[in-house]
């Protein structure tokens, strides 16, 4: 019996690692595995119920995606900070499938609110933004707006040299002829 209390405790352990379940799914499934178990010792046959659907989480857009982080709303998994490679691989999804399925409007990012605006102020700080803004205005045919150029640093106009050092000669080094014989 203890055996089988370990067992039971290893599987549920496994399967909560993936999936949240709230505390009275949490007492029907460790149930369900220890009567599987039970059954599968005494050598009972047991039939693998393939009726039951898995669950979907019922989420609205605005649930799935918080300021410091997006839920898939395939299997409910949370914390990520971008959906696309959970989605690729848990579920074989590409992002336009996934918008497809779940109705999310193309203007949505798949990226938490506070990663999305931390990359756009670290493109910012590295004049990335004019890359962009010549791009796009190349791409509507217009001419491209002048950047604005930060000032650099005043260069001196002589740059002094530094002393070189004094050269040393290494000694000689005897030639060693090996002897034929």
């Amino acid at each position: 019996m203890a055996n089988l209390i370990r067992i039971t405790e290893q599987i549920v352990t496994a399967f909560l690692a993936n999936n949240q379940l709230t505390s009275e799914k949490l007492n029907q499934l460790i149930n369900e595995v220890y009567a599987t178990l039970q059954a599968l010792e005494a050598g009972s046959p047991i039939t693998i119920g393939t009726t039951a659907t898995p669950e979907v989480p019922k989420l609205t857009i605005k649930q799935a995606f918080k300021k410091d982080e997006v839920v898939c709303m395939v299997c409910g998994k949370g914390g990520f900070k971008i959906l696309k490679r959970h989605i690729g691989q848990a579920h074989g999804l590409k992002p336009g499938q996934y918008r497809k399925q779940f109705g999310i409007p193309s203007s949505q990012s798949l990226s938490a609110k506070s990663y999305s605006e931390s990359r756009r102020q670290t493109a910012l700080d590295n004049n990335l933004a004019d890359g962009l803004a010549k791009a796009r205005a190349k791409k509507a045919g217009k001419k491209a707006p002048v950047p604005v150029k930060r000032a650099k640093a005043a260069v001196p106009a002589v740059k002094a040299k530094a002393p070189v050092p004094a050269v040393r000669k290494k000694p000689a080094v005897p030639a060693i002829v090996a002897k034929k014989r």
